[in-house]
């Protein structure tokens, strides 16, 4: 696979990033700590190299929690704006990217779920409910 340059940022635009290649690693996690720091059903994350990050600009306005009694799971954020933004693992071996943070085509699909037995109750897969490309009508389901 050729290696491409995708950028990405939070949402006030003050933290920007570049990955260049990924590690064939796109995933939705459905563990209860993704759901708490997405505030969603799941996370949507890429995982590159630490070789294959930077940052643009605004690296100063992430931060990062760390908790305590997990072995490889990290957060970070914009302090400004609260977007999820790219974490290194605790091992250092991979930086997790949030994929909804990507503002180009990663060139590459989620392929799996992971902690699915652990999804929110009340999670409905995509293709169970109407889809709308704007705003839906004010009409409620019957």
């Amino acid at each position: 696979m050729e290696h491409q340059s995708v950028g990405g940022s939070c949402l006030c635009g003050k933290a920007r990033y570049q990955i260049t290649g990924n590690l064939g690693i796109f995933q939705y996690c459905h563990c209860s700590r993704c759901q708490k720091f997405t505030g969603s059903a799941h996370a949507s994350n890429l995982f590159v190299g630490p070789e294959q990050f930077s940052w643009l600009a605004g690296e100063e306005f992430v931060g990062r929690f760390e908790p305590a009694d997990t072995r490889y799971f990290a957060t970070a954020f914009c302090q400004q704006c609260g977007s999820s933004m790219p974490w290194l693992s605790k091992s250092g071996k991979a930086l997790i990217i949030p994929a909804g943070t990507l503002d180009d085509d990663p060139g590459i699909n989620p392929f799996q779920n992971i902690f699915y037995g652990s999804r929110a109750c009340w999670y409905q897969e995509v293709g169970e409910m109407p889809l709308h490309d704007t705003m839906p009508p004010r009409k409620k389901p019957e």
